[in-house]
């Protein structure tokens, strides 16, 4: 097993829950943050979508060592989609391949394309909203105007023309392009909060003793102005695994023999019966994971609420 599926798969998540956990600990004398996270260890429903998003990023980092199947093997026993055995736990495809440990597999491609997808959306998001924010004018019409021309265009369709006219594509184009065409919203959000804080005491005040622009978007402005941006690239991990889903389903996305959730569920032939285990288990675990992002985005939407936060 390759060290890097361990820190794309876990270590965000890891990160969050301990960083939730932590803070309830010293939260007498916490800073604003601290006070956002401890705010989060009380929301039960996120606490718990965040403990199972750990959960289902360790399995499917270790994937290799939990399943008891590799993920392209068929049993020559169990041929023709057999249901649920001993062997078996979750029952086999269409070519007697073990569909539990598909899923674990599976796991590791969407979940970390829907994880880079966001980073890199969230990335590009949050520096073109703050230089569009901060520098105002001229600039701000500019790459704005830009940004409703981009928006114009649905993302579906785009990408599908994508792939319809370059073919299909790498896992790390896919990531690339998923991240690229998903910052559009993020942007405008961070736009406006570095808009409203550019003008306030302690920007000003930064300006005033010298400090260079870059100083006090960086240092100042943009720390203040992160926390939508916090919130839309949890809630937007749960589009990417519905989208990255999508894609795979109807052939564009991951392509087969490496498993995906999306191309899982292609390989039922879209039919519940006979075969009703081959779409319900995949389709059950994609639109648990995707709750479970919800669940910690709307957790941190309330925990970031500036009105929730109690005053120094």
């Amino acid at each position: 097993m390759r060290p890097s599926w361990v820190a794309i798969l876990v270590l965000p998540s890891a990160a969050l829950v301990v960083a939730i956990r932590a803070s309830a600990n010293s939260a007498a004398h916490a800073g604003p943050w601290r006070r956002v996270l401890e705010r989060l260890t009380r929301d039960r429903a996120s606490l718990a979508a965040a403990w199972f998003v750990l959960a289902l990023c360790a399995i499917a980092a270790l994937a290799p060592r939990l399943a008891l199947y590799a993920p392209d093997y068929q049993d020559a026993d169990a041929l023709n989609a057999h249901p649920l055995s001993p062997t078996h736990a979750l029952g086999t495809d269409l070519l007697g391949r073990d569909l539990l440990s598909r899923l674990m597999h599976g796991g590791r491609v969407s979940l970390a394309v829907a994880m880079l997808s966001v980073l890199l959306s969230t990335t590009v998001g949050v520096v073109y909203g703050a230089t569009a924010g901060f520098y105002g004018g001229r600039v701000d019409s500019i790459m704005m105007r830009t940004l409703d021309a981009a928006i114009s265009v649905p993302r579906v369709l785009l990408l599908l023309a994508v792939f319809a006219l370059w073919g299909h594509q790498s896992i790390t184009a896919l990531v690339l392009l998923m991240g690229l065409t998903g910052w559009f919203g993020i942007s405008r959000q961070v736009r406006a909060q570095v808009s409203a804080a550019r003008p306030r005491e302690y920007a000003v005040a930064a300006r005033a003793l010298g400090a260079p622009d870059a100083r006090v978007l960086w240092r100042h402005i943009l720390p203040n102005a992160l926390s939508p941006a916090i919130v839309a690239a949890s809630l937007g991990i749960g589009n990417v695994i519905i989208l990255e889903a999508g894609l795979s389903y109807l052939g564009f996305g991951v392509q087969p023999p490496r498993p995906s959730w999306g191309n899982i569920i292609q390989d039922s032939g879209g039919v519940l019966s006979p075969f009703w285990w081959m779409a319900i288990f995949p389709g059950a675990l994609i639109v648990a994971t995707v709750l479970a992002f919800n669940m910690i985005g709307d957790g941190l939407r309330d925990a970031m609420d500036p009105r929730q936060l109690p005053r120094s």
